[in-house]
């Protein structure tokens, strides 16, 4: 149940920072889908937000498989400031870090 919530969680935070802004464009876009296996994905904005993601399935069909996904997302900020977060989500939780992130 927590690698769901984790799994939530990181698909809100993509939806968030990934909604066109204006006249947003999509400048770069790269997708693998190596199937049940994981996945990889990256994109480029105009507005200067990059992002990616991969995932890989540990342990696949025993009792401890898992899911980890690794990322980072760059965006700039209406005070003109670039913020950058770089996450791991696995069986331990969703670990975002970034300098803008108390610790």
């Amino acid at each position: 149940m927590k690698l769901l919530h984790c799994l939530t969680l990181i698909a809100v935070i993509a939806a968030v920072l990934a909604a066109p802004q204006g006249d947003t464009e999509i400048l770069e876009n790269s997708v693998e889908n190596i199937g049940i296996g994981g996945y990889s994905f990256s994109y480029k904005l105009s507005d200067g937000t990059t992002r990616t993601e991969e995932a890989v399935l540990n342990n696949a069909g025993t009792d401890k498989e898992s899911i980890s996904i690794t990322g980072k997302v760059t965006w700039v900020a209406p005070d003109g400031q670039t913020y950058t977060l770089t996450f791991v989500a696995d069986e331990n939780g969703f670990q975002p870090e970034g300098a803008h992130i108390p610790k």
